[in-house]
């Protein structure tokens, strides 16, 4: 399965903050992501936070179509309030206050993946 990662700047110290506001995250209710014909695009698997000093990554674990993903992302309730309540403990701004800004951000914030090895992958 596919993985993309988006870093956040954060402010250094603030790691207990925002440990906090991950842990109160709300799912959605299921992985199904609508394309724009109403049809399934793609799916979410699993997503995973990691933060250290001023560095936090959000890794998506998805199948089907990444900007489907993203438009859909920046419509669920629970992502907008974390981005929401991310702002304060940000270094650098983030532009997700509207659909199309979240899914700008999410394209300048993706991370390059170098390499992805699994053991579901033939060899």
């Amino acid at each position: 399965m596919p993985l993309t990662a988006i870093t956040y700047d954060i402010r250094p110290g603030c790691e207990e903050e925002v440990g906090r506001i991950f842990a109160e995250f709300r799912r959605v209710r299921g992985p199904a992501v609508p394309g724009e014909d109403g049809q399934e695009a793609g799916r979410v698997l699993s997503t995973a936070v990691f933060i250290r000093d001023a560095v936090m990554v959000r890794v998506i674990e998805y199948e089907g179509d990444l900007e489907a993903i993203a438009r859909h992302m920046a419509g669920q309730p629970g992502v907008r309030e974390v981005e929401r309540k991310l702002k304060p403990f940000l270094s650098a701004p983030r532009d997700t206050d509207t659909a199309e800004g979240f899914i700008a951000t999410f394209r300048r914030s993706q991370m390059r993946c170098l390499t992805h090895l699994s053991v579901r992958d033939p060899g």
